[in-house]
């Protein structure tokens, strides 16, 4: 069980650029992304069957529960929120096939949290301009300043340590059960660890970046 993100080549360009396993992993995952998307879509039908009918309800899904919270933007942010919770069921997950999940890196996590407090902020220009949106952290009162400025802060921060600290304790506690028990316990530890926990930490991320999304264009 390897914790630290190991160098799988570097990239001999300013010195020597090292790319780690989690760079590997995550190229790996959009490459299948990329690769499903151009298979499940293509010859597609207006009236949908099968498959292309499965993708479209999960689509319709997601895009109703973005328009219900987010109103009027919910056509500018929907995609984000579905490629981030692809990209985090596929990353969560990815250890039932012996590889070892980016988000356990909280070098990656912490680029996901900031791309989502990226783009809250765009949806905030974007909802009340740029004179609003510096407007907003004097508001309610002009002493909430400092606080609004901890804010941007702690946000990406919880976010990041939140499913950095949940997948890498997940990553850890299987590893433990694999030395310990017999081949059928991990198996049975791993519906939970892998599939159960993996896919919440998605729906909490998903769910709290669009409910800072929600915040900021109020």
């Amino acid at each position: 069980m390897e914790i630290g993100q190991s160098v799988v080549f570097t990239i001999p360009l300013f010195g020597g650029i090292p790319v780690t396993s989690t760079v590997v992993v995550t190229w790996l995952i959009m490459a299948v992304l990329t690769i499903a998307s151009i298979i499940v879509t293509r010859g597609w039908k207006l009236v949908p069957t099968g498959v292309q009918n499965f993708v479209e309800t999960i689509v319709d899904g997601l895009n109703s529960f973005t328009k219900d919270a987010l109103g009027e933007y919910w056509s500018s942010f929907a995609p984000y929120l579905g490629t981030i919770a692809l990209y985090l069921i596929l990353a969560n997950t990815i250890d039932l096939f012996g590889i070892a999940p980016p988000t356990k890196d909280l070098s990656a996590t912490s680029a996901m949290a900031i791309m989502s407090i990226v783009v809250v902020i765009i949806a905030s220009i974007k909802a009340k301009g740029i004179k609003g949106y510096a407007k907003s952290f004097f508001e309610p009162m002009p002493f909430f300043f400092p606080m609004k400025i901890l804010d941007m802060f702690t946000r990406p921060l919880s976010l990041a340590a939140r499913l950095f600290g949940n997948i890498i304790a997940a990553f850890i506690i299987m590893g433990l059960i694999s030395k310990v028990a017999p081949i059928i316990v991990p198996a049975i530890f791993s519906i939970y660890f892998d599939l159960f926990d993996g896919a919440l930490q998605m729906v909490v991320f998903v769910f709290l970046t669009m409910l800072y999304i929600e915040e900021a264009v109020e």
